[in-house]
């Protein structure tokens, strides 16, 4: 859909709808949720996510999760930038970015940081009001991050909806495989403490 245009009308009309609120303070808004979902903010976020997961959690299985979900989401939608090549969308942009437009990398990392983030927090919550406020927190900036790549005019609706699928999708994956292998883990040792 993406590479015969398929789609377009669908991101048009989202774009148009989107940008209509275009003022003055929402576009510092914006501005400012675009630049939290950005490398620069992301990668140190992550430094001190590994360091409290590593220093304060003693949790090191979680850390390599983080670790394998952060690097593998970020390397998957830069493949699918370079088989897509689809340029950015040149309607009416507020900010200037390089690069191509299809997945969005904004969309991808907010979508798999917040993601793993919610799973490996609510593991340590045990109130339904702590878990509650977790995931309403994660889905606004999640959400946040996306709609700003929109109206700031740098990604098509269909760029960051492709974003939050392939990080669900990988997330999906990786959470499985990480669940499979504690569970092995636990059985070991439930049999090792019988023997």
């Amino acid at each position: 859909m993406v590479t015969y245009d398929k789609i377009i009308h669908f991101d048009s009309i989202v774009i148009s709808f989107i940008q209509g609120f275009e003022a003055p303070t929402l576009t510092v808004i914006m501005k400012f949720f675009t630049s939290i979902g950005s490398t620069v903010s992301i990668v140190p976020l992550s430094l001190l996510i590994l360091i409290f997961l590593y220093k304060v959690l003693k949790h090191r299985s979680e850390l390599i999760l983080f670790i394998a979900v952060m690097v593998g989401s970020n390397i998957l939608f830069l493949l699918l930038k370079l088989y897509f090549h689809r340029a950015r969308p040149d309607l009416h942009r507020l900010i200037e970015v390089s690069g191509y437009s299809f997945p969005s990398g904004h969309a991808t990392n907010a979508c798999t940081l917040y993601g793993i983030l919610t799973f490996l927090l609510w593991r340590h919550i045990r109130t339904r009001l702590g878990r509650t406020i977790l995931i309403v927190l994660s889905a606004m900036m999640i959400f946040t991050i996306g709609i700003s790549r929109i109206y700031l005019g740098v990604h098509y609706p269909s760029d960051i909806l492709a974003g939050y699928f392939l990080s669900v999708l990988w997330l999906t994956t990786a959470i499985w495989f990480y669940q499979q292998y504690q569970e092995r883990h636990i059985n070991k040792k439930t049999i090792r403490n019988k023997n």
